[in-house]
């Protein structure tokens, strides 16, 4: 089995367990056993469960951490793969490659590399997958669903984005700040102010202190927090940014709108808020929508239980 990145993972005493420590640095998260890393990128991933496959991607400035809950729930029913994306979590920093234009083309290659591996090394079907998406997941998840016609079955989307946003909306203040000012997004990189925030703002039900700093540790170190800035001063700023096209489909006709879709969406997000819900009904009528009055941004935080167990049912559903 090949394990995290020793560099980006929590520095163990050891005077204890290493299975009681990783329990007490990150309670909740899956025990060792279960982290893989793909040998090409060096992308840290879990991978829990047998069956189909489920993909989760996370957002900023999380990382598979925040999936934890339904990972636990989820993994009797389906082979669940939660990676880091490359810069965030127990994952190397991303070093696009040459000629490569922008961070979402790369991340979009390090999709490809996993799945190759995925496929390739550990026997995972090439076709069939279900993609769990959330706030910048979304994005990457769907564009690379287009440019692998035919692998994705099932959509699961959670407070994320992946069309332009809808006429009248407004970024946050603070988002606006941190992408368009350098000096502001200079302070929130020395400060991991952004982090900090996301995990009391981002929730409705308080996490447990152990909890935020579980999602705050692999960003201790300033160096490693440069994925968290690049993603929101990536965020697009108009429906003419070019990021917008890798969510055109590469192949006519193919149609994401004929995939069976589970919305699970957080009412409170100050981010994703009703408006682009709206925005994602107008777009696929024929989605199955769970609202969760109760929840914030991490939906997967705050509504688990009730979460977890419409996917489950969702999952068992036809293609």
């Amino acid at each position: 089995m090949v394990t995290a990145d020793p560099s980006r993972a929590p520095a163990l005493p050891t005077s204890l367990t290493r299975a009681a420590v990783l329990e007490r640095l990150l309670p909740g998260y899956p025990a060792p056993q279960n982290w893989r890393r793909v040998p090409a990128t060096g992308q840290h991933y879990l991978d829990l469960g047998t069956g189909d496959p489920v993909l989760f991607l996370h957002g900023n400035p999380s990382w598979s951490y925040a999936w934890r809950k339904l990972l636990i729930r989820l993994s009797p029913h389906a082979r669940c793969l939660a990676p880091d994306l490359p810069g965030f979590g127990l994952s190397r920093h991303l070093r696009p490659a040459q000629g490569v234009p922008d961070p979402y083309q790369a991340q979009l290659d390090h999709l490809d590399a996993l799945h190759r591996h995925l496929v390739e090394d550990t026997g995972v079907p090439k076709e069939g997958w279900t993609l769990v998406l959330h706030d910048w997941g979304g994005p990457l998840g769907i564009a690379w669903a287009l440019r692998h016609p035919g692998v994705v079955a099932r959509l699961v989307v959670c407070n994320t984005l992946a069309f332009p946003w809808p006429v009248g909306y407004q970024l946050p203040f603070y988002l606006r700040w941190i992408r368009d000012q350098r000096p502001v997004a200079d302070f929130v990189h020395l400060t991991n102010a952004f982090a900090r925030i996301a995990v009391h703002a981002g929730v409705h039900h308080p996490l447990h202190a152990s909890e935020r700093r579980a999602y705050l540790r692999p960003y201790a170190r300033r160096a490693d927090r440069r994925a968290i800035t690049d993603a929101v001063r990536a965020i697009p700023r108009d429906t003419a940014d070019p990021v917008w096209r890798l969510l055109e489909p590469s192949t006519p006709g193919v149609d994401l709108a004929a995939l069976p879709m589970l919305i699970g969406w957080g009412m409170r997000d100050p981010v994703f808020t009703p408006m682009v819900l709206q925005e994602w009904a107008r777009r696929f009528p024929h989605a199955v929508i769970h609202r969760f009055r109760d929840a914030g941004h991490f939906v997967m935080e705050d509504a688990a239980d009730e979460l977890s167990g419409h996917i489950r049912d969702f999952l068992r559903g036809p293609r």
